[in-house]
């Protein structure tokens, strides 16, 4: 099988957006930050928009625009319940929200 030159840019372009959403919460492990957002997070924000509380990531008029505004986010809410997350659960939780719901590359 030969390969196009279109195909070989789409193999390229596939294997930039990889590295570079793998680069952006280095260190953060999505499996890991699942559990933490399922056990401290999906309640608080059930409460808030109702159904499983996924709502508040995925709503037209979000206040999370930007990768380092995911993980300020993830920040004031660790603060402001007191959760006392160490920096990595932090990472963690950010990592596991932006692979589901954000899909920032940068």
């Amino acid at each position: 099988m030969s390969i196009t030159p279109k195909y070989f840019l789409f193999l390229l372009l596939i294997g930039l957006f990889n590295e570079a959403q793998a680069e952006l919460f280095s260190g953060g492990q999505p499996q890991l930050g699942k559990a933490l957002v399922e056990k401290h997070c999906i309640q608080c924000h059930a409460k808030q928009f109702g159904g499983d509380g996924s709502k508040i990531y995925t709503r037209e008029h979000r206040i999370v625009k930007t990768s380092q505004g995911l993980l300020t986010q993830v920040r004031n809410c660790n603060t402001m319940i007191g959760l006392q997350w160490f920096e990595d659960e932090e990472l963690h939780a950010t990592s596991y929200l932006n692979n589901t719901y954000y899909h920032f590359v940068k």
